[in-house]
């Protein structure tokens, strides 16, 4: 049997992991929609120093809670506002996940296996990916891992030492968890609290125990539960009547029965995403999920309550009118928690079939990468695709290095250097294109023409978007806009606060023509078909292949 490594490794290993996750979260330019959406909601808290409404370009913003505003925002009062700490709370919360899995691993399977799956979990293409964008999903998907690993451990402290299901360490777990369902619905909703609730429906379903129900702390979680959870949503409540109807019933329920958000896709979906989202790890992922129907002696069983996990949220949200790839992501760190074990216990040589399948993927991936360029179009030049197939390329020969290194080492009977080793390669195949997309920064964000122009710029001047909104315009420019004829998921809020807004050309050419000096931002078409009069009263400072910023200009004298 191959020695666990050593301490000293294991720290090695865990500062390399640290310094690899974190480095790059502030090499690329915020992209639209989602982390110039995200990012400027926490900085409009800051600025406003409104801490309980928050708000999109000066708009009430209720379509999610406000935990990860409230840390994003925190984190640019202590850092300073820019794409780092943007990024920070997703970055830490996907770092804290590979912890979690690792800690509950090792106690539930030995260290072994936890360390398996921590590195399953770190590799797997999906979530590293997701852990370096700003988005909502990673925070959810970190308390839900939480909430799963405090439960798992917390009935596994009933089972192995043999105590009364009141006992003090079972109970600590089991507060712990309701404590985190509760931030996790402070994170985006309540998926927080359906999806642990339908996971353990699952499991009663089907091991037909009972007993679970009274080991559960019901009473004391509940309290726990409604006083880290409640108070927000009350207080949102009170001062916002438009709160209520639009987050409970519209977010959560139109959301999830009809097709009104246009993410419509068929029930098969996440299938493909699953399988993809778990590269490099795909056919131990298959293997790992036989193995877990296995039944044991043992009245709670953690693999199986892993299954109905991951299948519950996969059915979920199959079931759903909407649909992102990012939804299932809740399943990962339980799928790690499975295929580390396996990993442990399979025969010699399996990852040679895990590893060499993979090799042929980043070989594909850098004989296609020139192909890149094909996509070109108007909004997206040639130049800068040409500027990213580079980036494309060292994908591929990380990925082929990586699982040609790890067959190598599964040869020669090395499991835990040919884990790790495969794990690079799937971090690689997630970090290296997002961290090249910036050679595409232009035209998926505003941050470059923003810096270009934003010397020549008055903070004080008006500044329209006419027919369009870049979700990175606000949080560049520092402020708000004001929005014309352009309402997409704003257009709630927008009925709302209808004082805000523009809603067309004349009422804009009004405005426009009653400053002395302003600023506004156009779709390069729209500006091309301006009026001629119109037109002449605008200066372009900076344009770029999805938008030209122009500045009024004084009339001409009679």
């Amino acid at each position: 049997m191959e020695a666990h490594p050593r301490r000293a490794t294991l720290l090695i290993l865990l500062c390399l992991f640290t310094v690899v996750w974190f480095a790059g979260l502030d090499y690329r330019d915020l992209i639209r929609p989602d982390e110039g959406r995200y990012a400027e909601i926490a900085r409009e808290m800051l600025a406003t120093g409104d801490w309980l409404t928050p708000r999109l370009n000066g708009f009430k913003y209720f379509e999610k809670p406000a935990l990860q505003y409230w840390a994003t925002a925190g984190a640019f009062s202590l850092f300073g506002v820019d794409e780092w700490t943007a990024r920070l709370w997703t970055a830490l919360t996907g770092f804290g996940g590979v912890l979690l899995v690792y800690f509950t691993g090792m106690r539930l399977y030995g260290r072994r296996a936890g360390l398996y799956a921590a590195a399953v979990l770190a590799g797997s293409f999906l979530y590293a990916f997701i852990g370096h964008f700003n988005t909502l999903d990673m925070g959810l998907s970190f308390f839900l891992t939480l909430a799963l690993c405090a439960f798992l451990l917390g009935q596994m402290e009933t089972e192995t030492r043999h105590r009364a299901p009141a006992g003090r360490g079972q109970h600590a777990w089991m507060l712990l968890a309701w404590a985190a369902a509760a931030l996790a619905v402070l994170s985006k909703g309540l998926v927080g609290a359906v999806l642990p609730a339908g996971a353990l429906v699952v499991y009663l379903l089907w091991q037909r125990d009972g007993t679970l129900l009274r080991r559960l702390h019901l009473l004391a979680g509940g309290a726990v539960f409604l006083a880290l959870a409640a108070p927000w949503f009350i207080a949102v409540s009170l001062e916002n009547k438009e709160f209520f109807h639009f987050f409970f019933i519209h977010e959560h329920f139109e959301r999830f029965l009809t097709k009104q958000h246009g993410r419509y896709e068929p029930p098969w979906y996440f299938i493909p995403v699953l399988l993809a989202g778990m590269a490099p790890w795909t056919l131990s992922l298959l293997a790992a999920l036989k193995a877990a129907f296995a039944k044991t002696t043992a009245r709670f069983q953690p693999a199986r309550f892993l299954l109905a996990w991951s299948a519950f949220i996969l059915l979920f949200f199959s079931a759903s009118g909407s649909k992102l790839p990012s939804y299932i992501l809740p399943m990962l760190p339980a799928l790690a928690l499975l295929i580390g074990p396996y990993l442990a216990a399979a025969e010699r040589r399996v990852l040679l079939w895990q590893g060499l399948p993979f090799a042929g993927v980043g070989l594909a991936i850098l004989l296609l990468a020139p192909r890149t360029v094909n996509r070109a179009s108007a909004d997206l030049p040639h130049e800068l695709l040409a500027n990213y197939v580079g980036w494309i390329e060292w994908t591929g020969i990380s990925l082929l290095a990586a699982a040609l290194v790890s067959a190598l080492f599964e040869w020669r009977g090395r499991r835990t250097a040919a884990v790790i080793s495969l794990a690079a390669g799937g971090l690689a195949l997630a970090q290296l294109p997002l961290t090249g997309h910036q050679e595409l920064g232009s035209v998926y964000s505003a941050a470059d023409i923003i810096k270009a122009v934003k010397p020549r710029l008055k903070p004080d001047l008006p500044f329209y978007s006419v027919n369009t909104f870049d979700h990175t315009l606000p949080f560049y420019l520092g402020r708000t806009v004001t929005m014309v004829h352009y309402r997409d998921e704003l257009a709630t809020a927008i009925d709302w606060e209808a004082h805000k807004f523009l809603p067309d050309m004349a009422a804009f050419e009004r405005a426009w023509t009653a400053h002395a000096e302003a600023y506004a931002v156009f779709a390069p078409n729209d500006f091309r078909q301006l009026p001629a009069e119109l037109k002449s009263s605008m200066q372009v400072l900076a344009q770029d292949p999805r938008r030209v910023i122009v500045a009024r200009t004084p009339p001409a004298a009679p």
